[in-house]
Formats: structure tokens, C-alpha cells, sequence
């Protein structure tokens, strides 16, 4: 297994839409599924897409707890959780179960150093294949929700900026907790 270089915003890689994996079972294909396992825990990440690997294929892993709610930015809301169970999602496909957004902070392997308030749906079912080419198929909530189309937007060339419809909510993270601080302060004072 290696550690494998991460592509980071402005990369081309990370503007493609990715090809369909032809065969789950290839070697290669298991060689580059652990080492972007590999790669998520030593970044201390919550997924990781192959395009982030510098290979566009439709291929993204993920290790979201799936009882895990929301996170409005108090802690790292990305980070990689070990007791969490490890997805791997091979040509993945996303349903929207419920269409009321749900916002919540966002980080990116991608876009080191910076966070972003980001509004997705808040209900899902993603199904694919997993690394046995065994079909996958699940409902997911809140953190769940959030990593899986967060992972399943690289594979078609878009990152978490993109999705972002207030950039005045887009901070380094060594500013987040004085931007948390602000936020709470106001809505204190509310």
C-alpha cells in the first residue's frame, strides 16, 4: 500500500466528469481502493474520490458514522472516524429522498486550509457496488448524508465551493473558531 499525492483545487483531474469503473475485480482496482484507504486515514479524512488521487473513475470511499447527526462546525466535522464503518462505492449513484436542505461546515483534502457552509439535502439513498462487486444500497441522514454527496460530487468534477451560496461563509480553518465565536455571539444577542 502507499500514500498517495491528493490533487488539490485547480487540478483538471478535479474538473472532470469520471468514467464508470468496468470492472470492480481488477487488480489494479483493488490496489487503488487500498491505497486511497490508506491515503483518507493518514490525511485524517472522512472520504476520499479517485480524482483526488488523480484517477477519474467513479470510485469514492467513505467512513461516515451513520448515526451520527448534523455537525454545525464545533468540532471537525470531517474527520476520519475509526469506528465508523468504511464504504467503498464503486459507480455510485445518489437519489434525493428529501429535498429540504440541511446546512452544515465543510473541509476538503482537495482545499487544504479552508472550510465552507454548504447546504445539501438532508435525505439520500446511495446505492453502487462495493469492492467485491457486491450491490450497495442505503438510506443516509445528516454526516452520512453530507460525506457521500460531498465524495460523490468529485466524481463529477465539482467541489465544495461550488456549492456554496453565501462565500462570506468560506474561512481558513484558522480563523473557523473566531467566525464560530461571532456566530454564536450574534445569535445570543438575538
Amino acid at each position: 500500500m502507499a500514500i498517495l499525492k491528493i490533487a488539490r483545487m485547480g487540478h483538471p483531474v478535479l474538473s472532470e466528469i469520471c468514467a464508470q469503473v468496468r470492472d470492480p475485480a481488477a487488480p489494479e482496482l483493488r490496489r487503488l481502493i487500498a491505497d486511497m484507504i490508506e491515503t483518507m486515514a493518514d490525511a485524517n479524512g472522512a472520504g476520499l474520490a479517485a480524482p483526488q488521487v488523480h484517477v477519474p473513475l467513479r470510485l469514492v470511499i467513505f467512513q461516515a458514522p451513520a448515526s451520527r447527526s448534523n455537525d454545525t462546525g464545533a468540532d471537525e466535522p470531517e474527520s476520519f472516524d475509526h469506528a465508523a464503518p468504511l464504504t467503498v462505492l464503486i459507480n455510485p449513484v445518489i437519489e434525493v429522498l428529501d429535498t429540504t436542505l440541511e446546512g452544515g461546515w465543510e473541509g476538503c483534502l482537495s482545499v487544504p486550509g479552508l472550510r465552507g457552509w454548504v447546504d445539501r439535502p438532508r435525505h439520500i439513498r446511495y446505492s453502487g457496488v462495493d469492492a467485491e462487486g457486491r450491490r450497495v444500497q442505503r438510506d443516509a441522514r445528516g454526516f452520512h448524508a453530507r460525506v457521500v454527496q460531498h465524495e460523490c460530487d468529485h466524481i463529477n468534477g465539482v467541489l465544495y465551493p461550488q456549492r456554496m451560496r453565501d462565500l462570506s461563509k468560506l474561512t481558513f480553518e484558522s480563523e473557523f473558531r473566531h467566525w464560530l465565536d461571532h456566530s454564536e455571539e450574534k445569535r445570543a444577542a438575538e
